[in-house]
This record gives structure tokens, C-alpha cells and sequence, in this order.
């Protein structure tokens, strides 16, 4: 059977709809035999600030409702701790009923209730599976995540998204991309992964390191990625142009950009970075401004129930 989960509830995920869906959810799961301490969030940060709380005081049991921001809060205030071997396992499990759900499109095909419904028989099941997080040290303090990061283009296209078109859901991505195609923009972002020689210098469209192979709900953005393996999915995309992008914006959805000439992957295990500034990132669909300084993999560290 499972045990007592501390849920963590957004009620303003997906533009309201996890506010009003939320209560019927949980109720299921208590007639199902799940015991659950909820809490709802009011302001961005609660849910961080609940998630470290509870845990602090003995809870190793995460629901998140919501969507993928929910659950990279949570993620954020059982680590660091959760890293640590004296401080016990920690379970994550999700209801999804917010926006953007592209940590559990792995997973599942599913959308909307069909996903929820999913997601509520594996919590009933009680089966877990231990997933990586990659951890983000910058210039302020560090952060940790389990879906991906991006630097360049698909940070900038993000910002606008979550700035001006969050309420389109998966369709204000992609016309956020298609916007930022106005004002494109190159450059590098220095780095060297696993304790490479040189810092690479070279220009691209965006960098990706990925956990899962998922972004903006339907981008298959790193089709190679899988967050049991021990690695980060390490996506290059060089500078390619308009026209190029346009042509090309199709294989985003099926994976397939990885094969053009001008895009690269490969597994691993660190990156260094040499910003000489802050810049936008996106970090599991949340839009920051950060000066990275290294990434890296805490392989098996938490257990998710998907």
C-alpha cells in the first residue's frame, strides 16, 4: 500500500485548471488509500519553502500538483539535503494538472485528464524508480533539476514565452520561437565538458543538457536523453540562420535536428562553463537569468513514481 505523502498544491497551474481540479484528485486517492498533508501555494517560492520544511521535520513523501513548476520547486527544497546519504530517499510523485508536463512526456503519450488519471494509478501502485538530477552551480548559489536546461535561442524563446504567451500552453512556445526568429541571435556560451583541454568558444543557435528527452510539452529537443542512465544529454545546435531554422523547425518535434550538419550530442558527466555574464536560461520551464558556472549529475538520487 502506499504511505502518507506531503501534497503540494499550485492552484494557479494551468491558467487556473489545477485549482479546480485538484480537490476531486485528492479525494481519489484518499478513497484509494493514499493519506496526504496538503498545502496550497500562494506566491512563487512556496512551494520550495514548504517542500525543505516539511522534510527538515522527517517527510520523505512528494506529491506535486501542478506542472513542471511545481515539481522543480519541490525538487529545490529537498535539495540539497536529499543528495546527502545520512538524510534518506526522497519520493517524488505528480499529479499533473498544470501547463507544461514535459518531465513525464518520457513516460507517457497521454495529455490532460487521461495523463492524471496515469499518474494516480502509479501512486495507488506504489512503484518507484530511481531517477537522476543534475545539479546547477552559479555564480548566486546552485540549483538542481530533473528535466532540462537551455542557453540561447530556446532560453530567449522561452522567456517570451513564459513572459507574454503562458497562457497559449504548448502553442505560445512555439510562437514565441517563431518571434524570436526577429531578433536572432548567435553567440557562445564557453564550455568544457568532462575535463576537456579547451573551452569551446564556437558560436551557436542554443545548448541544451538534458535529463529527459522532452521541452515546451511536445519538442523532442534531446531524443537520446533518458534519466536513468547516469548522464546528461549534452545537445549542440551551431549558428544556423533563418532560413535554416525555418526549414528546419519541423525536425524539433521529432528529434531528428540532431542529425543536421551543424548539430551535435553526446553523454556527459560535467560542464564547466566560462560566462562573463549572466543570461537567460531556462531550467525545467522556468526563465532565469544566471551566470552558470558547472553542471553535473547526481545519478539515481531521487525516486519518482511514474
Amino acid at each position: 500500500m502506499p504511505g502518507r505523502f506531503f501534497a503540494i498544491v499550485n492552484p494557479a497551474a494551468g491558467g487556473g485548471r489545477c485549482g479546480k481540479l485538484a480537490p476531486a484528485a485528492l479525494e481519489r486517492l484518499r478513497a484509494a488509500g493514499v493519506q496526504l498533508d496538503v498545502r496550497e501555494t500562494r506566491a512563487a517560492g512556496d512551494a520550495t519553502a514548504f517542500a525543505r520544511d516539511a522534510q527538515s521535520t522527517g517527510t520523505r513523501n512528494f506529491l506535486a500538483v501542478g506542472g513542471d513548476g511545481t515539481a522543480y520547486e519541490i525538487l529545490n527544497g529537498i535539495f540539497p539535503r536529499a543528495a546527502q546519504p545520512a538524510a534518506g530517499r526522497c519520493t517524488l510523485a505528480f499529479l499533473p494538472l498544470g501547463t507544461g508536463n514535459s518531465f513525464l512526456r518520457d513516460f507517457y503519450s497521454e495529455k490532460g485528464g487521461m495523463l492524471a488519471q496515469r499518474l494516480e494509478r502509479a501512486i495507488t501502485q506504489g512503484a518507484a524508480r530511481s531517477c537522476d538530477v543534475i545539479r546547477l552551480r552559479h555564480s548566486g548559489g546552485e540549483l538542481f533539476y530533473m528535466n532540462l536546461l537551455t542557453l540561447g535561442f530556446a532560453a530567449d524563446a522561452a522567456e517570451v514565452a513564459n513572459r507574454y504567451l503562458k497562457p497559449f500552453g504548448y502553442f505560445g512556445y512555439t510562437l514565441s520561437v517563431l518571434a524570436c526568429l526577429a531578433r536572432l541571435n548567435r553567440r557562445a556560451f564557453p564550455l568544457r565538458a568532462d575535463g576537456a583541454a579547451e573551452f569551446d568558444r564556437r558560436r551557436c543557435l542554443f545548448l541544451a543538457f538534458s535529463n529527459t528527452k522532452y521541452t515546451g510539452g511536445n519538442m523532442l529537443i534531446a531524443p537520446n536523453a533518458d534519466a536513468f542512465d547516469g548522464w546528461i544529454e549534452y545537445v549542440r545546435w551551431g549558428p544556423i540562420g533563418r532560413v535554416g531554422l525555418l526549414r528546419n523547425f519541423p525536425t524539433l518535434f521529432d528529434g531528428t535536428h540532431v542529425r543536421h550538419p551543424m548539430a551535435s550530442r553526446c553523454g556527459v558527466r560535467e560542464v564547466e562553463f566560462s560566462l562573463d555574464a549572466a543570461v537567460n536560461v531556462t531550467i525545467d520551464g522556468e526563465s532565469l537569468r544566471l551566470k552558470c558556472e558547472r553542471l553535473d549529475i547526481l545519478p539515481g538520487a531521487l525516486d519518482v513514481m511514474v
